[in-house]
């Protein structure tokens, strides 16, 4: 492995590595294009304006996502939350290829790249830790609303108090593990004295809940505006269940590719829900592919952006 680690590094392995990426890229783009081209893409017929606004509100999910990350840095390790919701753009585009949970690889290793490694892989990996348990937490109050209101079967309702319970179980943790961290038994520990330094503070986690929470909400309003733009009853406790089975897919240790996971967990919830099984499947698929293109639009603005003040400060 450190061989192999070494021979990327050289121009020659960069070289090869972005060509085996680059035809990798193009070969899944010219194969989703044939399979929508012989059973049609999910945006046809739609209505656009619907579309773009949904479109428009996931690009704001990605910002208040990075806020809240932004939030459960250590003060003097924080990155600038661009940077960030950069990192959350690059993991929904590989995504589509990737298996589950190397989303958390790529945005260890946008935010080393793009702070020049001023970022430790350390504090980076436990501000992942920590978002996970706040992104359970943030879709506690939406599970429990879905759960309670949306018009769906009672495994749906179940599967739904299951994801509002975890949530429940994720806030405990954060609420309880700077306490444990900094009891007279652990602190002794240099490991335990790291994460006293770095662990996120009882407001700082409260905004980042909130910060998190908005994002939720505003990916779910996006969702709701998809489901009119497409020709489905509109139902906000649908658009919420399919974001919490969707969500909750993510947290799977392993999985084909993370974006073909959620899309076949929220597509399972609107056939659950009474939903056709085509129009549940090209809505899925549609909704996945918005997401990944407002990713593709924050990682793109991110770069033009970096690149932009380099280039400044070189003409300086």
């Amino acid at each position: 492995m450190r061989g192999l680690y070494d021979l990327c590094r050289t121009p020659k392995g960069r070289l090869v590595l972005n060509l085996g990426i680059g035809i990798f890229a193009i070969t899944v783009s010219v194969l989703a294009a044939r399979h929508f081209a012989g059973i049609g893409w999910p945006f046809a017929g739609a209505n656009l304006g619907l579309v773009a606004a949904a479109g428009l509100l996931f690009l704001l999910a990605y910002a208040f996502k990075a806020y809240g990350w932004h939030r459960l840095f250590a003060p003097h390790e924080r990155p600038r939350p661009l940077t960030l919701g950069a990192a959350c753009g690059a993991a929904s585009v590989t995504g589509a290829a990737l298996p589950g949970r190397f989303d958390d690889v790529v945005r260890v290793a946008v935010v080393r790249r793009a702070t020049n490694g001023r970022a430790g892989v350390g504090p980076v990996c436990l501000s992942l830790f920590m978002l996970g348990l706040v992104d359970t937490a943030a879709l506690m109050p939406l599970a429990g609303t879905a759960a309670a209101t949306a018009d769906a079967s009672g495994a749906v309702r179940a599967a739904l108090a299951v994801v509002a319970l975890a949530g429940f179980g994720a806030a405990i943790v954060i609420a309880a593990l700077p306490r444990l961290i900094a009891s007279g038994r652990l602190i002794r520990f240099r490991i335990a004295r790291w994460l006293g330094d770095r662990l996120t503070s009882p407001r700082d986690a409260w905004q980042a809940w909130v910060l998190v929470l908005a994002s939720w909400l505003t990916r779910a309003f996006g969702l709701f505006l998809l489901l009119h733009a497409l020709g489905f009853a509109l139902s906000l406790p649908l658009a919420i269940a399919f974001l919490c089975a969707a969500a909750a897919s993510g947290a799977l240790p392993i999985a084909p590719a993370g974006a073909a996971t959620q899309a076949g967990a929220g597509a399972a919830i609107l056939i659950a829900s009474g939903v056709g099984t085509a129009n549940a499947v090209s809505f899925a698929v549609g909704a996945q592919a918005l997401l990944i293109l407002a990713g593709a639009a924050v990682l793109a603005f991110a770069a033009l952006w970096h690149g932009g003040r380099r280039l400044a400060l070189a003409v300086l």
